[in-house]
């Protein structure tokens, strides 16, 4: 996981093992011993830096939601969409996402919050773009989740694609059907039109 040079402590080292295990297991099944092993520490040494699991799963919630924005506004201030590299992005971005789903599929509220960050975002991107969904909210609750789902079922979006979304070339391939997804048009603007009527009549 991408962090600056003065963050290489024991700290962090804990803090990005348990990103890494509760990513993967969920909280409960990530125990405090698991998370020491993994960042080549005592168990000792994470409860005096955290003091308890709760704790822990707290600073993991915490750094995960900046770390998150600090990126979105990097990639915000230089190309945009078109500078993205899905592959390039993969070690600073998947392990946090996968924890972030984990997270919020637990119950955590930091973790919800942050997706409710990322409602925001797309709501005023489309307006900035001139996108007029006939629903802004629900327009950008919608691409919010779908991004978000791809995670929920990775396994399932692997095995379909006959390739690991968590490796770097997998979470490129899926990166670029998301794109295409979110600009390649399903319906004609007339079928657009004639759906967003019945909608509104309902």
């Amino acid at each position: 996981m991408d962090r600056p040079v003065d963050d290489l402590t024991a700290r962090a080292r804990i803090r990005d093992a348990a990103i890494k295990l509760f990513g993967e297991r969920g909280i409960e099944g990530a125990s405090i011993r698991d998370i020491a092993a993994e960042a080549g520490v005592s168990s000792g040494l994470v409860r005096h830096h955290f003091g308890s699991k709760e704790a822990l799963r707290d600073a993991c919630d915490q750094y995960a939601r900046e770390r998150m924005t600090e990126i979105g506004a990097e990639l915000t201030d230089q190309d945009g969409v078109a500078g993205l590299d899905p592959a390039a992005l993969h070690p600073r971005v998947f392990p946090l996402q996968l924890y972030l789903v984990r997270s919020m599929m637990d119950g955590s509220e930091t973790a919800t919050a942050l997706f409710l960050d990322a409602v925001d975002v797309v709501e005023q991107w489309s307006t900035s773009y001139g996108i007029e969904p006939s629903d802004r909210r629900a327009y950008a609750a919608a691409l919010a989740a779908i991004k978000l789902s791809v995670f929920v079922f990775r396994d399932q979006v692997s095995k379909a694609l006959g390739e690991d979304i968590t490796s770097p070339a997998g979470y490129a391939r899926i990166g670029q059907g998301l794109m295409e997804v979110f600009t390649i048009p399903l319906v004609t603007p007339e079928q657009a039109e004639q759906l967003r009527k019945r909608s509104e009549e309902k």
